[in-house]
């Protein structure tokens, strides 16, 4: 069956966001259908002030409607040291957690070649700068697990290691709650390498 146009757009336009399929779109565009349309006004806004309104930090990349963002801006937090990560959400993540108290640093990806996201691609130089400026002692690279995430840490490390400053890295390990037998070989090796004493 073919939907009207209007219904197919707004189909399409769903199937555009990550982890949608068709049968997800269709449902979503149908369920948009039976809100009350003051409903759908203050969503169809709210996307478009959200586009509109928010901006990256100027200090740190993180997303924010306030430029330095809240965090940056934030006096009581630890000088000495910069959690970097790949993206806004990872900040999120650490700020949920309510244990860090240090500043972020957002660099927008990961090297990746296969992609053509090379250094010049992430928000690098801005980081060396504010390293060079600030009394940063520790720089702890938060990258994923993953083979790009190891590469963007490892070149990080090599820019940053020569101006004296503690490099850091994330422990990357077995889960809490999770069997041994149902690790994969490289969670078991980080569970090793990242050990401490008790």
């Amino acid at each position: 069956m073919q939907y009207p146009a209007p219904i197919a757009k707004l189909i399409n336009s769903f199937t555009k966001l990550p982890g949608i399929g068709a049968k997800t779109a269709a449902r979503l565009a149908f369920y948009i259908l039976d809100m009350p349309e003051s409903d759908v006004l203050e969503f169809a806004q709210n996307l478009i002030n959200a586009k509109r309104d928010l901006t990256h930090c100027s200090i740190c990349g993180n997303i924010t409607d306030q430029d330095p963002c809240i965090i940056c801006s934030d006096p009581g937090r630890d000088k000495s040291v910069i959690l970097v990560v790949e993206d806004t959400r990872d900040v999120m993540s650490m700020e949920r957690m309510q244990e860090f108290n240090g500043f972020y640093h957002v660099l927008g990806g990961v090297l990746s070649p296969m992609e053509g996201t090379g250094p010049d691609d992430l928000n690098v130089a801005p980081l060396i700068k504010r390293l060079a400026d600030e009394e940063v002692q520790e720089v702890i690279i938060a990258t994923n697990a993953t083979s790009e995430g190891e590469a963007t840490a490892v070149y990080l490390s090599r820019l940053i290691k020569p101006s004296g400053i503690k490099v850091t890295r994330l422990a990357h390990g077995l889960s809490v709650g999770s069997d041994i037998e149902y690790a994969d070989e490289m969670t078991l090796f980080r569970a090793i390498e990242g050990r401490r004493e008790i």
